[in-house]
């Protein structure tokens, strides 16, 4: 049986397709799995599985358990909030997969910032959506005990962003292995840990968050600085200042949610892990795919160098963040 038709057995079983022919019917934009959209009785669902080895130029390899995790961080995002992640519908007998609602007439905040349609207010729903995850998980046993993903999340995360380019770094290569032990060490909050713009959907009741594959309970200023990076770069890619303005509204936002621990520890933090993501971006095993331009790259490169050797708080980068060569 090939993995299409123990998908669709799975459905069957799980009793969400009815009696009809079922078409898996491809999405198109990730790299670390399998989507699909399908027609029920009851309206689409989308159906994930799981890749052992991502869709990108260097070997990458990630253990598919990572689907499981991403179930209950969508179950438990829910739970603090309903409308911030998409119902799972059931879990899948075959290589971790799982069904969840399909959401219609909610675009992807990458693409709606990719073309040129910057709701900055929506950048801060961003930052207290996530925010107000963490607060509600904050030295939480209970979390803590469902998710001990530190094997995935060093594989997905740590590993690829931060140890490879230290290993092609000599220079950089003791604060980046200094960084990555700190990451790898906090235990404060549960972390998304893919919070990005191709990740939240733009619906009526504000920001949905997806693809939660890399969940650990871990440092929360990772999801911070994750989503900060996404549009740092994207503001150098299209000189837009507006991204830099969501960037700080984003930060702005978060910063009022945090309840957990003393708010500039977390910004500190988040500006040094900031420095480092912005530099894989370019230099590490998943580059943007969008900057292209050898311009584009030294603006971010040497940013965040310079960045990585003399740390800033989150805003402090972020107001200072350049767009454009000198």
């Amino acid at each position: 049986m090939t993995a299409e038709a123990e998908i669709i057995a799975g459905l069957q079983g799980a009793g969400l397709t009815g009696e009809g022919e079922v078409i898996l019917e491809p999405l198109t934009g990730g790299v670390s799995c399998d989507v699909w959209k399908v027609e029920t009785p009851t309206g689409p669902i989308v159906v994930k599985r799981p890749l052992p080895q991502l869709r990108v130029a260097a070997e990458w390899l990630a253990p598919i358990e990572r689907g499981t995790s991403e179930v209950r961080w969508l179950r438990r995002a829910r739970g603090v909030k309903p409308s911030i992640a998409p119902e799972v519908l059931a879990e899948l007998p075959t290589g971790h997969a799982f069904a969840m609602r399909f959401l219609p007439g909610c675009p992807v905040w990458k693409d709606e910032l990719m073309a040129g349609r910057v709701d900055v207010p929506f950048a801060g729903e961003v930052g207290r959506g996530i925010a107000a995850v963490h607060a509600a998980t904050a030295h939480n046993e209970g979390d803590r005990a469902d998710f001990p993903n530190d094997e995935m999340f060093r594989a997905l995360r740590v590993d690829p962003f931060l140890l490879y380019v230290a290993q092609h770094d000599v220079e950089l290569a003791p604060a980046l292995t200094a960084l990555a032990d700190d990451l790898s060490g906090r235990k404060i909050a549960l972390v998304h840990g893919d919070v990005s713009p191709k990740n939240i959907l733009v619906s009526a009741d504000g920001p949905v968050f997806l693809d939660a594959e890399c969940a650990v309970y871990g440092d929360p200023a990772f999801d911070l600085a994750f989503c900060t990076t996404h549009l740092l770069l994207k503001a150098v890619w299209s000189g837009d200042a507006r991204l830099s303005e969501a960037a700080a509204a984003l930060v702005a936002a978060y910063r009022t949610g945090i309840d957990w621990e003393d708010a500039e520890d977390v910004l500190l933090r988040a500006g040094k892990l900031t420095a480092a993501l912005l530099l894989a971006r370019v230099e590490g095993k998943s580059p943007a795919p969008y900057l292209t331009d050898p311009d584009h790259k030294r603006i971010v490169r040497d940013q965040a160098r310079a960045l990585i050797r003399a740390p800033s708080p989150l805003g402090e980068l972020v107001a200072h963040w350049k767009r454009t060569l000198p």
